[in-house]
């Protein structure tokens, strides 16, 4: 982990609630995709973690929702502003058991990590299929940077506005894929958890306190016992996790 101060290079709206931030400083301590930094805004007690979208050795890409005051608070910044960032956080995924065709699935914000998994497994000669779930037309964003990777596409909408009419497990129906890898909300990992013919990979987008394992407030069951989503997490592998039901 490394802490340090950033300079706002880009923060401007995908969609209605989504925005892309680009970020200039030292990321050097991003690792894997699927890591994530957390930021520090002024008048506001905790930070705000968010997912890596891509990075290169200057800058760092990150896409974030606006849910609250604090990311409400972020579409205010302009470029040239500085932040206090961590970087570094959490163990990202793992390429090695990804096989020849992985299948990616991201749903609404937890689609940014998988654009920086999906460039990584093209790099490395993988055929990855993409399936990005959202509940509208209107909240797709990041399509054509997808399709710009080579990667095969799949959208799935929950009112059947633009592709698959359903959820992201409606659109997996009929896939053959060696491994896969996902992020989203609780209850679309769960359902993705029951519905996947392989094992897995599985980003965890919980509620955390400090944000690098000092606190404990974002600990889950696993089968070896509690851990922590920041710091053992966010991703953990399908034949750990223990759900509540």
């Amino acid at each position: 982990m490394n802490q340090g101060s950033f300079t706002i290079i880009e923060n401007t709206p995908l969609t209605g609630s989504v925005y892309r931030m680009r970020l200039a400083g030292d990321t050097s301590a991003i690792t894997a995709p699927g890591q994530f930094i957390n930021l520090r805004l002024d008048g506001f007690y905790l930070r705000r973690p968010i997912s890596v979208c891509d990075y290169d050795d200057s800058t760092v890409t990150v896409l974030y929702k606006i849910l609250g005051q604090g990311t409400e608070y972020m579409t205010t910044l302009r470029s040239g502003a500085a932040l206090d960032v961590l970087t570094g956080l959490g163990n990202g995924f793992d390429l090695s058991d990804a096989g020849e065709s992985p299948l990616l699935i991201g749903g609404g914000v937890g689609t940014p990590p998988m654009y920086r998994l999906c460039r990584e497994l093209i790099a490395a000669g993988k055929t990855p299929t993409v399936i990005l779930g959202f509940n509208t037309r209107e909240e797709i964003f990041y399509e054509e940077e997808f399709m710009a990777l080579g990667a095969r596409l799949i959208l799935a909408t929950a009112d059947g506005s633009r592709g698959v009419k359903g959820f992201v497990t409606d659109a997996m129906v009929g896939l053959d894929y060696t491994y896969f890898y996902c992020c989203g909300p609780e209850a679309m990992l769960k359902a993705v958890w029951r519905a996947a013919k392989t094992s897995g990979q599985l980003s965890f987008e919980e509620r955390m306190g400090c944000g690098f394992g000092a606190c404990m407030g974002c600990s889950c069951k696993t089968i070896t016992g509690y851990k922590r989503i920041c710091k053992d997490g966010p991703v953990l592998r399908k034949e750990e996790i223990l759900w509540d039901d």
